[in-house]
């Protein structure tokens, strides 16, 4: 019986050692940013995130504005991207020099890729568009683009993000079967019609 629990209570430190230096790796620690960034953009989106909100987007943006580098200006995108406010994301990304737009497109997508993940096509629909009018080929954006307007009841939409996908994506695996899955269907439903 001892030998029992002493062999559970040895265990469970050890499972508390390992979950502890999980959490303490170089690794786990650099993927996500941190008040004390180096990057003024990264420590200035990082603390204006939760406000990054349908209610507080504006003014908090106004009282504290991004940065006025590239980086800053596309975690300025985002962060109203993320607080539904598109058309002010797309006047922040047009007021970048025409050449710079995708590269702040591509950290908006970076954000909102989460949140795509997560399934919340009301919300990650809309931004991935905003993505792909910078970015037209970003195949990522117009594959959760295209599942969005799927959910969302959007057809027309979805097959042409959807087949534009597979034209940029070429790998046989889930993302691709799921399109062409998609894609079938959207096609019954026409022939349906």
């Amino acid at each position: 019986m001892h030998r029992a629990l002493y062999l559970a209570g040895f265990s469970y430190l050890a499972i508390c050692g390992m979950i502890v230096l999980r959490r303490t790796t170089p690794h786990s620690a650099a993927s996500l940013p941190t008040l004390e960034s180096a990057d003024p953009a990264v420590a200035w989106f990082t603390n204006i995130k939760p406000q990054c909100n349908a209610v507080e987007v504006k003014l908090a943006q106004e009282s504290r504005p991004a940065p006025a580098t590239l980086e800053g200006q596309a975690f300025s995108a985002a962060c109203y991207a993320l607080g539904g406010q598109l058309d002010a994301a797309h006047a922040v990304i047009d007021r970048l020099p025409e050449a710079e737009r995708y590269r702040a497109a591509g950290i908006v997508f970076d954000v909102a890729h989460p949140v795509a993940d997560a399934g919340d096509n009301r919300s990650a629909g809309p931004i991935m568009e905003l993505v792909v009018d910078y970015w037209p080929n970003h195949y990522m954006a117009l594959y959760h683009a295209g599942m969005a307007e799927y959910a969302l009841d959007q057809p027309e939409l979805a097959r042409t993000h959807l087949e534009a996908f597979l034209t940029y994506y070429h790998e046989a695996d889930g993302w691709t079967q799921s399109a062409r899955e998609t894609l079938a269907r959207l096609g019954a439903g026409r022939a349906e019609q």
